[in-house]
């Protein structure tokens, strides 16, 4: 080979090399979806789709034949594996019924309190884990993994009515990461973290000193398993991944934030670039359900029992807007949500968010106490699934960086991005393939309701 065909190749190869986080992570990303539907099989009707689209979403949506859980679905055996241990009496996959009725109003009695309650208690957890976090002039985090323990001390104040002890924050933290982590394919499970937190639950409770009458139709185990995957699980979870993309929006979208450090007590304006983030970043992808009747709506074929109906958040979203895709808050001067399609804490009669009334207040909370002491600045991509954990940097407010420090930081910010989402679109396809295949091999949920009906008793044994 001659030094100039050498050297060409060498160029070539570079430029594939230096190119690849621009064309390797989507064409891996669109494979990983070809494989799990592979994997997963034809089971489950999207929606909307031609047949059913989004005039007609909430409609069936909010059918009453449309709330089965979990009985009846393989890919409910796919959220029991992620969301192990105690999927069985996690709230949002029991099955209609008592043992449903009982588990919902606990929930709702440890959420319980005023709004100016609430609103203090989330700044006061939100003060207190930045400035033990990023007290500083400048800071370079990951929003999500800054915010899991302010929503950690938050709920566990809840539930035990005491300060979160930092030992007891780090068990949350640790298994609050470890579910979305694998729920993200970044990360397999590690079911220790989790133990270790369920262990500590379980000692709380068999010792009787949850503040709280916890549901009586539960062994010792299960209501620690019923705290750990209500509050502990979701809660956490789904409050840092809601301000981790709030908190993103606002850095990337200056005049928004600028309005907001300005005028800190314009709850309308952020109400509505909360409702903005959550039609463009809804927290629930898919959410699936089992008919247990036949669907008849008017001028639609009929959908039999025993399907599994996805509805996919994202597509109804972008739905019926000019301009779905850009970040525009102020259409909300002239929408109402209830009109809108927009359901980010799901439909009414379906079983909505227990926390759809408690969430806005406090993110509203916490969104004042970050913005009074910093500005935030990241030019990473921004997509609803969130696998960087929303990477910012954070400047003192009033102390601001010089201009080349300030460039410098979003230039890494940007380039660590890129590299990072080539290791990591191969990484969550192997791992995401390899998680699926255990859970059908585990049939966690197929397994437990050949043995128990939906009220969690032993079925009688076949003769």
């Amino acid at each position: 080979m001659t030094p100039r065909r050498a050297a060409l190749l060498g160029l070539g190869a570079g430029l594939v090399a230096l190119s690849t986080p621009y064309w390797l992570p989507p064409r891996v990303v669109a494979l990983r979806a070809r494989i799990f539907a592979r994997v997963n099989g034809a089971e489950g009707i999207t929606f909307p789709n031609d047949q059913v689209g989004p005039d007609r979403f909430e409609e069936l949506y909010a059918h009453p034949a449309a709330v089965g859980r979990s009985r009846g679905a393989a890919l409910s055996d796919l959220f029991w594996y992620w969301l192990a241990p105690g999927p069985e009496v996690h709230q949002e996959h029991l099955e209609s019924g008592p043992r449903y009725d009982e588990v919902a109003r606990t929930t709702l009695a440890v959420l319980a309190g005023s709004a100016p309650e609430l609103t203090r208690a989330a700044a006061r957890c939100t003060a207190a884990v930045l400035d033990e976090l990023a007290p500083g002039r400048a800071s370079l985090v990951r929003l999500r993994d800054l915010m899991m323990p302010v929503w950690a001390e938050f709920f566990y104040e809840r539930v035990f009515r005491e300060p979160c002890p930092p030992r007891v924050r780090r068990l949350i933290t640790d298994n609050a990461d470890d579910v979305v982590s694998a729920l993200k394919c970044v990360r397999p499970r590690h079911l220790r973290r989790r133990h270790r937190l369920t262990r500590y639950l379980v000692r709380r409770v068999a010792t009787g000193s949850v503040p709280h009458a916890l549901p009586g139709s539960l062994s010792v185990r299960e209501r620690a398993y019923y705290l750990q995957g209500t509050f502990f699980n979701t809660a956490v979870v789904q409050l840092s991944e809601a301000m981790a993309h709030l908190l993103l929006v606002l850095a990337q979208h200056p005049d928004a934030q600028r309005r907001l450090a300005r005028t800190p007590d314009d709850d309308r304006y952020l109400g509505h670039v909360i409702d903005e983030t959550f039609r463009l970043y809804p927290l629930f992808g898919i959410a699936h359900r089992i008919t247990t009747a036949d669907i008849a709506l008017d001028g639609l074929p009929a959908i039999p029992a025993g399907s599994v109906l996805c509805f996919s958040y994202p597509d109804y979203h972008a739905t019926g807007y000019d301009d779905p895709c850009s970040f525009a808050p102020e259409r909300w001067e002239r929408l109402a949500a209830k009109d809108a399609h927009h359901i980010p804490f799901g439909v009414a009669a379906n079983r909505p968010c227990p926390a759809w009334r408690l969430a806005p207040l406090v993110m509203r909370a916490a969104t004042r106490e970050v913005l009074r002491r910093y500005t935030l600045d990241s030019p990473v991509a921004h997509t609803r699934s969130l696998p960087h954990r929303a990477p910012c940097l954070l400047v003192r407010r009033g102390r601001p960086l010089p201009r080349p420090v300030a460039l410098g930081a979003r230039a890494f910010l940007r380039v660590r991005d890129r590299f990072e989402d080539v290791w990591r679109a191969p990484a969550q396809l192997c791992l995401g393939t390899w998680m699926v295949l255990a859970a059908r091999r585990q049939r966690l949920a197929t397994r437990y309701f050949a043995t128990h009906d939906t009220e969690g008793r032993p079925l009688p044994e076949s003769p």
